[in-house]
């Protein structure tokens, strides 16, 4: 069974920084699109950030030039790096990963329990 892990969120003042970091476990044969998405209360679930597996990068416009995403593949692991938070960066994060599984003939979408990130103001 595949397995998403976040860790790294937490409590910070505006104009400060955090990492996030997400490690996929399991019987995994390849990780495809890796990414993170977020849910502050009472709003939808939007995209932050997503990386394929050939390093081609999208971000969402609110956190271009703030946020950086990075992947090792080596370790399965998807990287959110976060500066220059602001107050509305407040959000439970996600981490989800495209993965084949050994014995699968193709990718599934797995998602992490989520982290929360809280930026005062």
């Amino acid at each position: 069974q595949v397995r998403l892990v976040e860790s790294g969120g937490g409590l910070v003042q505006a104009g400060g920084s955090l990492r996030l970091s997400c490690a996929a476990s399991g019987s995994i044969v390849i990780i495809n699109t890796m990414g993170w998405c977020r849910q502050a209360p009472g709003k939808q679930r939007e995209r932050v950030a997503v990386i394929n597996s050939g390093g081609g990068i999208i971000y969402d416009d609110s956190v271009k030039g703030r946020f950086t995403i990075s992947r090792d593949n080596a370790e399965n692991t998807v990287y959110l790096q976060m500066n220059s938070l602001k107050p509305e960066d407040t959000a439970v994060y996600y981490c989800h990963a495209n993965i084949l599984q050994s014995g699968s003939v193709r990718g599934y979408d797995y998602w992490g329990q989520g982290t929360q990130v809280t930026v005062s103001s």
